[in-house]
Order: structure tokens, then sequence, then C-alpha cells
């Protein structure tokens, strides 16, 4: 069985890519605090790549801003890829079949596409990991359990 499900904030605005076949595609990382203080009594937070594909990516493109709060669902994906340099580089990620909007915030760029980066995965994850997202306990009473 392989099924994730995560709530969190997005660490950027999620740019949508439209590939040669017409597809289209978004990746984002999401925010994730942890559901405990650790020794110094702080929340820590990972960050989790995620990508979508199709209407959902564009839906998700169109209403979702850095900091937008969304429950994702789907599974974890891993692949590899080589770089430039002739380094291999791994990449776990979750792969998206439901995104649900708990709270949007609006989008910083007005423009919706960017381009496809092989190595926008390893960058966004290092990106996102520079900002600690913490979600208010206030916000996260009633939200779903999935």
């Amino acid at each position: 069985m392989n099924q994730v499900a995560l709530v969190g904030r997005l660490t950027k605005d999620p740019m949508l890519r439209k590939f040669a076949e017409g597809r289209l595609q978004t990746s984002f990382v999401l925010a994730i605090n942890r559901n405990f203080k650790n020794q110094k009594g702080e929340v820590d937070t990972d960050f989790v790549l995620c990508t979508v594909w199709g209407r959902t990516a564009e839906n998700t493109a169109k209403h979702c801003g850095k900091g937008s709060l969304i429950g994702v669902g789907g599974r974890i994906q891993s692949r590899t890829y080589e770089r430039a340099d002739g380094k291999r580089v791994y990449v776990t990620e979750v792969i998206a079949d439901d995104i649900r909007f708990l709270a949007t915030k609006n989008r910083t760029h007005d423009n919706l596409y960017g381009e496809p980066d092989a190595n926008e995965a390893s960058s966004s994850a290092d990106e996102g990991a520079t900002e600690h997202f913490q979600l208010p306990e206030k916000e996260m009473e009633g939200l779903p359990i999935f």
C-alpha cells in the first residue's frame, strides 16, 4: 500500500508547466509542522516535494499562493536523474491525486506558467528549508483528518 495524506502550507507560488503533449504539471514544496515539540520546545517542520498533474495542477496554480494551507492526498514516488556535472540525484516526492484548498492565499506573481527545470526538485526543497512555517494551533482546530 502506498498512500500519503498531508496538510501543510505552500512555501512559494506554484508554477504551472505545459509539456509538448499538452499535459499540465506543477510541483511545490509543502511545509508540514510535526505534532510534537523538540527538546528546545519548538515545533519542527518537514518540507515535502509534491507534484500534481492535469486539471488539479491547473486549479492549484490558479487558486493557491505562497502560504496557502492545503491538504494533499496521493502516493510516494522515487526517481533519479543525472545532473550536467554527471552526479546522480535521487528525488522522493508525493504524486498528488487529490488537493483540498483549506485556506488559500493570493498569489504573489500573476504569471501562472514557469519553465520546466530538471534541477528544480532538489533546489525547491533546499529553498523551502530556509524558511520556518509555523501553523498556528488556532488554524489546526477543525481541520479534516485524512
